[in-house]
């Protein structure tokens, strides 16, 4: 399917699609605006399994985006939703911050040093030696190997920082185990958003700024990609890989309906975002 009016549910990344270093991108609130005014499911999806849903509520709302703490999705949520369903009531050693360890409180799960089922690492800004030893020790000692999300650098004002799959990587080279990576290219992170919303693969559409991540996986699903060149993808990008979006747009402000609600609101169309 690779025509945009089938589509009657919508995944979208967070980053790079509606915001940018906590600032609005052009179109990004009407649009969240026009699918709560019509009834259209979606979800917001971000890898970054640092923050919870509330969390990132409260950050889009800052920045001029009212989006539902129900409508995110994180791949920490999406983490805790597989271990969940393939072991209730598990327990888990979590290298992370609130997003993931409230997401795996929330689904039942106990943290442990002693026996867990699970070492999960996700994102966070305080990796310790430490915990990075006994994640070594639990996985050599049979506990099953999760991942959040493959990103190996995130952003920052000042530079890259390591991210999930930086520290990953460290626990593989010392066990000798790959961890499984819940989070985006896997398309099980948009499987799980779309059983969050009942939607189904043949009228879904997900708009990503990633061909690596989003529109790979978003193809994987069985969905409709959108490619928008807001964030990290430009066209010389594009060309490097062997697979298509169904449509690259400049901008997210490239779907949102031309008809105005409001007569008031058309004079604020055309200031710059």
């Amino acid at each position: 399917m690779s025509d945009r009016r089938d589509v009657e549910c919508w995944l979208t990344d967070m980053d790079g699609v509606l915001v940018h270093e906590n600032h609005a991108l052009p179109g990004a609130a009407e649009l969240i605006q026009q699918w709560r005014d019509t009834g259209t499911p979606f979800l917001v999806l971000t890898n970054n399994s640092i923050f919870t849903p509330r969390d990132l509520a409260a950050r889009l709302r800052a920045s001029g985006i009212d989006v539902p703490e129900e409508a995110l999705w994180t791949s920490a949520l999406a983490t805790a939703d597989f271990c969940a369903s393939q072991m209730p009531g598990g327990s888990a050693f979590v290298i992370g911050e609130a997003g993931i360890t409230t997401a795996l409180h929330e689904a039942g799960f106990i943290m442990t040093e002693t026996n867990p089922d699970y070492v999960v690492v996700g994102e966070t800004r305080n990796y310790s030696f430490d915990a990075i030893t006994k994640a070594i020790r639990l996985i050599n000692n049979g506990a099953r190997f999760i991942a959040t999300n493959p990103d190996a650098t995130g952003p920052s004002a000042d530079g890259v920082l390591p991210a999930t799959g930086a520290i990953s990587a460290l626990i593989t080279k010392a066990t000798g185990k790959e961890p499984y990576v819940v989070g985006k290219p896997n398309p099980m992170m948009f499987r799980s958003a779309m059983n969050r919303i009942g939607a189904h693969s043949e009228n879904t559409g997900m708009i990503g700024d990633r061909m690596d991540t989003d529109i790979v996986a978003g193809i994987e699903a069985g969905l409709h990609t959108v490619l928008v060149m807001t964030g990290i993808s430009d066209t010389a990008e594009i060309e490097r890989y062997p697979f298509r979006p169904s449509e690259v747009l400049a901008g997210v402000h490239e779907l949102v309906s031309p008809e105005p609600v409001e007569t008031e609101e058309q004079d604020g169309a055309g200031l710059p975002g």
